[in-house]
């Protein structure tokens, strides 16, 4: 499967429980929206992260990817400590340039 190279690096860093690599995938005002609710900017994304990775342990590993107009869409298999794991996550990627300017992480 080929996903754009930031993309790539954002689920490596995310496996090798990297904080500071996952956060500079990002764009200083990119926002994530996760779990009904918005994290805009390094430091937010940075404290959304580390706090989502304590709370689930879990681990994702893209499975299929979609690009078109709207962005790119990888369905990622999520395993760790949470009811119903694993479940499969659509993650929506919004890129500017090099970086993430959105993520939205759903169901």
């Amino acid at each position: 499967m080929q996903l754009p190279q930031t993309i790539e690096a954002y689920f490596a860093a995310d496996r090798k429980n990297d904080c500071e690599a996952v956060v500079d995938c990002f764009a200083p005002d990119a926002t994530v929206r996760d779990e009904g609710r918005s994290h805009s900017g390094h430091h937010a994304i940075g404290s959304w992260w580390e706090y989502a990775k304590a709370k689930y342990r879990h681990v994702a590993e893209p499975i299929e990817t979609l690009t078109d107009a709207r962005g790119t869409r990888v369905r990622a298999r999520v395993t760790g400590a949470f009811p119903g794991s694993p479940a499969t996550l659509t993650y929506a990627f919004s890129l500017a340039g090099e970086k993430i300017a959105a993520l939205e992480i759903g169901a």
